[in-house]
């Protein structure tokens, strides 16, 4: 795993060591972290967080939706100083917690504000939005797409069941004028498991919308000729 961290963090090492090392304490303590996850600290959260950086646009606005302990927000953070990154956490503890983690780090491009996405919505616009473990789909499209501008794009980390939580958010996609949605893997060729991503596009499709707002001939009628 020294070589898998060396390869995704590069330069960054050091600081994703200073994290990790207060994952496994103080993100332990106060109940961030299950106690069994730091032998896999690593693998299972850090460079499977890292990764989708490969995916994120350069000087992207991001918001990570129920931070967390800050995964994904703040590794994107230590890997991709270019990012703006809103870390939005409607808990107390854990926007105490991701308040130290910044001011520990030194990270410059991150900003805590506690909230629910829902009351976020005029608020906040960015180019992206990631999510890791909050909720399921159809449920997550409906707190993430607002907060993005048109074109913008959901990255929500998910596992196993990541197709067919997008078969079920189908509806609720087409409802919220979602432009596309897709299966991404990330990391290939950098880490042995790729993390598997949903990715959806905010905004309907522009020539869909010209045909929605064509006027449309009353059904049965005919042109008359004079």
């Amino acid at each position: 795993m020294g070589i898998g961290r060396e390869v995704v963090f590069g330069d960054a090492l050091p600081v994703a060591e200073r994290y990790a090392a207060f994952l496994e304490t103080a993100g332990v303590e106060r109940g961030l972290i299950g106690p069994r996850e730091v032998d896999r600290l690593w693998e299972r959260h850090l460079i499977n967080c890292a990764v989708v950086s490969e995916v994120i646009p350069a000087d992207a606005q991001v918001v990570d939706v129920g931070s967390g302990a800050g995964l994904p927000g703040v590794v994107l953070a230590i890997v991709r100083p270019d990012l703006r990154i809103v870390l939005l956490e409607p808990l107390l503890r854990r926007t105490t917690f991701l308040d130290e983690c910044v001011e520990m780090l030194d990270l410059s491009n991150v900003e805590v504000r506690r909230g629910r996405a829902e009351d976020m919505v005029g608020k906040i616009a960015v180019d992206v939005a990631t999510a890791r473990a909050v909720a399921p789909l159809k449920r997550l499209v409906t707190w993430a797409l607002p907060l993005l501008r048109p074109g913008g794009e959901l990255l929500a980390l998910k596992g196993e069941r990541a197709a067919a939580e997008l078969d079920e958010a189908e509806p609720v996609l087409k409802r919220l004028g979602a432009r596309s949605a897709e299966l991404l893997q990330v990391g290939r060729g950098m880490v042995d498991s790729p993390t598997t991503l949903v990715r959806v596009v905010a905004g309907r499709d522009e020539a869909v919308e010209r045909r929605q707002r064509a006027p449309r001939r009353a059904k049965g009628s005919r042109k008359r000729s004079s």
